[in-house]
């Protein structure tokens, strides 16, 4: 059922990356957007991969071009991601610093806090583990 989702991308009813409303799906990837505190909040679930990213850089985007200069990315529920998906968190993340602002990162399953931690995103975007204050005590 997985890879038949992935195939064909229109699992959950959306075509994606075409939004149904603050949600849409891309594959193994659900993303939806609402309001935060201080800016926009996209939240990942699933998996997501080479196959996803182009939603997934499309959901970004879109909340760049609105002209958002604070973004948090929930990625509780995101179970997996590649060094594409994490190429497309950096580049939001500096296109949001140039601007003034920033990108937090929220809460990520730990096999996605180790990869962001190994590439070394975590020196460069702030990252916060819901079990702590923050997600690298050295700062």
């Amino acid at each position: 059922m997985h890879t038949d989702a992935r195939r064909s991308r229109t699992a959950g009813g959306c075509d994606a990356p075409a939004p149904c409303g603050n949600h849409h799906r891309v594959g193994l990837l659900e993303i939806s957007v609402a309001a935060g505190e201080s800016g926009p909040v996209l939240t990942l679930s699933g998996e997501a991969d080479l196959t996803t990213v182009a939603g997934l850089s499309e959901a970004l985007t879109a909340q760049l071009a609105s002209g958002a200069r604070h973004l948090t990315v929930d990625l509780s529920g995101l179970r997996f991601a590649d060094s594409s998906v994490i190429r497309a968190l950096v580049l939001a993340g500096r296109t949001l610093k140039d601007r003034g602002g920033g990108l937090k990162l929220a809460q990520p399953q730990p096999v996605v806090a180790r990869a962001l931690s190994l590439l070394g995103v975590d020196q460069a975007i702030e990252i916060r583990d819901g079990t702590s204050a923050g997600a690298d005590p050295e700062r």
